[in-house]
């Protein structure tokens, strides 16, 4: 089993001609509404691929007792992801606000809602106790994600960590503890540059050598997804594996790294060679940008060829 410990959002979608710049308005034709947030993001990705293979996933997040909860709730229902644990909160659900433009590219603000009143607490001691990986990102509390990431060490349990969105209040020691609870750090770019500014590394603009560092300082695999170029993992003994993403004209890249966390999640509890695991992943992800919405283009085990 692969537990995904965190936020579930309904994505406000607009697509325009180019993202907005501060203080500027732009109009666009009509606002779709999506399935998202990282965590329910990463968890219908990794049940998709799931289907037809030997490893479930659970969800252990919040929504509100409104009509945004009771859709995202079903949504992760009908992809087959186990929901028992979300918990009904005082908040509304959480809600993101998404602009697309005509080249693909987004920008995000998230209105986090129940998703910040997530608790350690929440997570059945089962679940640990049958978990292959947990799976955790940046949308949820920090310090609850902590606690939980120290309990599935405490059982054994393998810890994937996407340090997606990078949190603007997070104080070195807080990164040294988050870093030495995961097995496996999840960044792109620019995460992986930010992770090592606040871990007081040094290292410019050169986001492999970040991710080297803090692979060898903290002892995580730190594996670096870099969009058209694929990824590359990290090891803390030096070690370097890296998958290729195939060539697509992206029509929306929304939710292409949470399907990329969920794909390699999967791919490591069926127990695949990291490269396998990576490739795979990307190939997932790049399948996902050829969809509008986070969740619509994430694809099935079928459409990877995955025996």
């Amino acid at each position: 089993m692969i537990v995904v410990f965190g936020s579930i959002n309904m994505d406000l979608v607009a697509r325009v001609r180019s993202i907005a710049r501060p203080g500027e308005t732009v109009l666009s034709r009509q606002a779709d509404s999506f399935f998202g947030g990282k965590g329910a993001n990463q968890a219908v990705a990794s049940a998709r691929i799931s289907r037809g293979g030997p490893v479930t996933v659970a969800m252990i997040g919040a929504v509100g007792d409104d009509a945004f909860g009771t859709a995202c709730l079903d949504n992760l229902r009908e992809n087959g992801v186990d929901a028992g644990a979300v918990r009904i909160a005082d908040e509304p659900t959480g809600c993101a606000f998404i602009t697309v433009d005509e080249a693909g590219e987004n920008a995000i603000t998230v209105a986090s809602g129940a998703n910040m009143g997530l608790r350690a607490g929440d997570v059945l001691a089962d679940f640990l106790s049958e978990a292959q990986a947990l799976v955790l990102q940046m949308e949820v509390p920090v310090t609850e994600s902590l606690e939980v990431a120290r309990q599935a060490k405490r059982n054994g349990v393998p810890v994937i960590w996407n340090f997606a969105p990078v949190p603007t209040d997070l104080r070195q020691a807080d990164i040294a503890d988050l870093l030495s609870a995961t097995d496996f750090l999840i960044v792109n770019e620019h995460e992986s540059v930010s992770a090592a500014a606040i871990a007081g590394e040094q290292v410019g603009d050169d986001y492999l050598e970040a991710a080297a560092l803090l692979a060898r300082t903290y002892g995580p695999t730190c594996i670096v997804t870099a969009g058209a170029r694929g990824a590359i993992a990290i090891g803390p003994d030096g070690s370097r594996v890296h998958a290729s993403a195939p060539p697509i004209t992206p029509v929306d890249t929304t939710g292409a790294g949470d399907t990329f966390v969920g794909v390699f999640a999967n791919g490591f509890a069926e127990g695949l060679e990291i490269g396998k695991a990576l490739q795979r992943a990307c190939l997932a992800a790049s399948q996902a940008c050829l969809t509008a919405g986070a969740q619509a283009g994430m694809p099935t085990r079928d459409s990877l060829e995955v025996s």
